[in-house]
């Protein structure tokens, strides 16, 4: 299967134009990044006129950071389901984020990686705007993950003293630099590497 048709398959083809120009961007920003991206290939996936894209975006700039939001709304939705489901202990929990996550690398043979991470080692040095929108979205994850480990602490699950907000902030700076690694390396062993020293070392399981 080639390239293009990979991209239409992952970016759902919804009736709303817009969105349709979000989706393909998260995924192909997510596999090729921001700056070798042309507006071209992005209209050229979706089969919309390159005019009609600047009826729903201003710029390329623009449209980027709608990407960011959306994709960090749904990857948002993705932990909240993980982390908040009351059907499994906290620990439970951060290992079945980190279990689905390997699965998602898997999936898509080590080409995608996370979009967040992905656009903050390229775009966070080209405009403040970029990197904030990038920060408030990583906030949102470590907040999440800090939430689910002091209810670890609260119900004596993990024996750690460190605080969570620190183990937090740990924990997405490994897990970020271990899904790199697992694309360079075509192998899920850097993810179960942070995973498994992140659980059994740092939060000291009971």
């Amino acid at each position: 299967m080639n390239k293009i048709m990979q991209i239409k398959q992952t970016a759902a083809k919804p009736n709303d134009k817009k969105l349709l120009l979000i989706n393909i961007g998260t995924a192909i920003f997510t596999q090729k990044g921001f700056s070798i991206t042309s507006l071209d290939e992005i209209v050229e996936i979706a089969e919309i006129p390159k005019g009609s894209f600047y009826y729903y975006f201003k710029s390329k700039d623009e449209f980027a950071i709608e990407v960011i939001k959306n994709y960090g709304i749904y990857f948002s939705k993705k932990l909240q389901r993980i982390l908040s489901n009351d059907k499994k202990s906290p620990l439970e929990r951060l290992k079945e984020f980190t279990k689905e996550a390997e699965a998602g690398v898997r999936r898509y043979e080590f080409k995608r990686g996370c979009l967040i991470g992905n656009l903050g080692q390229e775009m966070a040095t080209l405009e403040e705007r970029f990197r904030i929108e990038l920060l408030n979205v990583i906030a949102d994850w470590r907040d999440q993950v800090r939430q689910c480990i002091d209810l670890a602490k609260e119900r004596r699950e993990i024996k750690t003293t460190v605080d969570a907000s620190e183990l937090a902030n740990f924990f997405w700076c490994a897990w970020e630099g271990a899904v790199l690694c697992s694309k360079l390396e075509l192998s899920t062993q850097p993810l179960n590497i942070v995973s498994r020293l992140f659980i059994t070392e740092l939060l000291q399981p009971v």
